[in-house]
């Protein structure tokens, strides 16, 4: 007979393991169209990672498009946070920027950002 932690420790571990059986057989990532993927891209830095994973199996253009913009918003605010001076402006620019970007994704459009959305393009062209 087992003790009474052991039990508790097992029954938890096959628990586990039947919750993720059951979402890997139930869940299929791979059939979102590239603007889902390109929408997903601007929830947070997850969704911009997830977006990013459920991309590399089937590429899509809008999707490679918007995931390339967002690391490069993602990474201009974390640089311009450390500029104390401009930080203000700089985030202010950011959020219009992906306001602006988020408005073309749900058009499904590839609009890029006002004059960096280029540079964007050209430094992360292996997304």
């Amino acid at each position: 007979m087992l003790p009474e932690y052991r039990k508790k420790i097992e029954f938890r571990f096959v628990r586990c393991v039947i919750i993720s059986v059951n979402l890997s057989s139930n869940l299929n990532l791979t059939v979102m169209d590239g603007k889902t993927k390109a929408i997903i891209a601007h929830i947070t830095y997850i969704g911009w990672i997830i977006a990013l994973v459920i991309n590399m199996n089937e590429k899509d253009e809008i999707a490679s498009f918007y995931i390339r913009q967002l690391l490069g918003l993602y990474l201009f605010s974390i640089v311009i946070s450390f500029v104390p001076v401009i930080n203000i402006i700089g985030w202010i620019l950011v959020l219009i920027f992906w306001i602006l970007s988020l408005i073309g994704a749900l058009n499904g459009e590839m609009k890029e950002t006002p004059v960096i959305g280029k540079y964007f393009q050209d430094w992360f062209k292996g997304i």
